[in-house]
């Protein structure tokens, strides 16, 4: 049976690298004059093994290509052969530069600092053999076509162009049918109860999976009877949150399929996501989840989905909820038009940026979603009081569908669909 091996990321951009530890933490890895970006990725995920006392898996993709390694603590580098990994497989000779690449002492500087424009990397490929004429002349196939956008309503009968608000629209549905090259995670978030955090979850989790695909999952991490199991569609199972931890260890080994998930959580067939439910039937005491067992339960998510979003519960001091912070990578603050939930939202953001480095930059960062309900003279002052504060916020206007049952997208009304779709760009933003 094979080992499997914590698992740290390497996202490389055209100007920096960013390192996610097998414990969700992220840093930017910067490299000295001269030296490679991969080479040095390689030397800080061998301090990251040396930290660790064991081997890790080491996921480097972006601009620079993608591989798959195992790096021990003592630097060697071989290929992660996983069955789950058909791309993982890497020829010998890229291997070997990647081990000569720590052998020759690669130097990492702080995290934080700028590395080199992956335009300033020599190539690492020879191409002096190439035919002249091959290595200047360009491509006749064009593979970026541009989408169009049409215009609607009068203007499409009068064949006028699409307005800007339809240009922005259109813009928002094509940030949200992004896939980026890592996993990324959105936790919605408001200490009060009602203030819309499980349909914010729902909503977001449908426009995310039908514009941009499957591997979509909402996650229930509310411990005190947590409802998006009750708003969503039943998968013909009564599988939760306790049941996947109970076989995580199962369903990390690397002989497991990915269709093995599909027993622990829901699938939605109309909005194309999946929902881990937490059960509302007992007691929080019974369904608690301690930073070490999150941290697992993310481990066989990762093997699994490509978004995730968090419906975090009202408990701000539980482990769960403080670790699902440590692992997201943008926030989404729901509060309906009242006060007391308006002010509930803006304490937590003012707490977070008070936490550490990581919690503040999610707190500036975070999207605010106002439901304009029963209080409706009221949501204009309190979205304009959030972005005074600098934060984007979009108003949701008032949608029966939402109000109780269960949330499909089909339902909403467009101009609601719509809205959720900015959401979503917005949150997107920094992916």
């Amino acid at each position: 049976m094979m080992t499997t091996h914590p698992l740290v990321q390497a996202l490389v951009k055209d100007e920096y690298c960013e390192l996610t530890r097998p414990d969700g933490q992220s840093e930017r890895v910067g490299i000295s004059a001269g030296i490679d970006v991969r080479s040095a990725v390689l030397q800080r995920a061998t301090s990251v093994a040396a930290d660790m006392g064991e081997s890790i898996e080491l996921v480097i993709s972006g601009t620079l290509g993608d591989l798959r390694l195992i790096v021990t603590p003592a630097g060697e580098v071989s290929a992660a052969d996983t069955p789950s990994s058909p791309a993982s497989v890497v020829a010998d000779d890229a291997i070997a530069r990647a081990s000569e690449m720590i052998r020759r002492g690669a130097t990492t500087l702080a995290a934080g600092e700028r590395v080199r424009s992956a335009q300033d990397i020599p190539a690492p490929r020879d191409t002096a053999d190439e035919p002249m004429l091959r290595r200047r002349r360009t491509t006749f196939v064009s593979q970026t076509e541009p989408a169009t956008t049409q215009a609607s309503g009068w203007r499409a009968l009068l064949r006028a162009k699409p307005s800007k608000a339809e240009l922005a629209q259109a813009e928002a549905r094509r940030t949200v049918s992004t896939h980026w090259p890592s996993i990324r995670r959105i936790a919605v978030v408001n200490g009060k109860g009602g203030a819309g955090k499980t349909t914010a979850t729902a909503c977001l989790a449908s426009v995310f999976a039908r514009h941009g695909g499957g591997g979509v999952l909402a996650w229930d991490n509310n411990a005190t009877r947590g409802t998006l199991g009750w708003r969503t569609e039943d998968a013909g199972h009564a599988s939760t949150i306790q049941d996947l931890l109970e076989h995580a260890d199962q369903l990390l080994q690397p002989t497991v399929t990915r269709s093995a998930i599909a027993a622990y959580v829901h699938h939605q067939t109309e909005d194309k996501y999946d929902v881990l439910r937490s059960n509302p039937e007992l007691l929080a005491i019974r369904q608690q989840v301690n930073s070490a067992e999150f941290d697992t339960l993310v481990r066989v998510i990762d093997r699994n989905y490509r978004l995730v979003l968090f419906d975090s519960g009202n408990d701000e001091s539980a482990e769960r909820w403080l670790r699902m912070i440590d692992h997201s990578h943008q926030l989404v603050v729901p509060t309906t038009a009242s006060p007391e939930a308006a002010e509930s939202a803006m304490l937590l953001l003012e707490a977070l940026a008070e936490r550490d480095e990581r919690s503040a930059y999610l707190a500036k960062n975070a999207v605010v979603v106002v439901s304009d309900g029963d209080r409706a003279g009221q949501t204009t002052p309190i979205a304009d009081g959030f972005r005074d504060a600098g934060y984007f916020t979009e108003v949701i206007p008032l949608d029966r569908a939402l109000r109780s049952g269960p949330i499909r997208h089909d339902r909403l009304a467009r101009v609601t669909q719509d809205a959720w779709v900015r959401v979503a760009a917005a949150s997107a933003r920094n992916f």
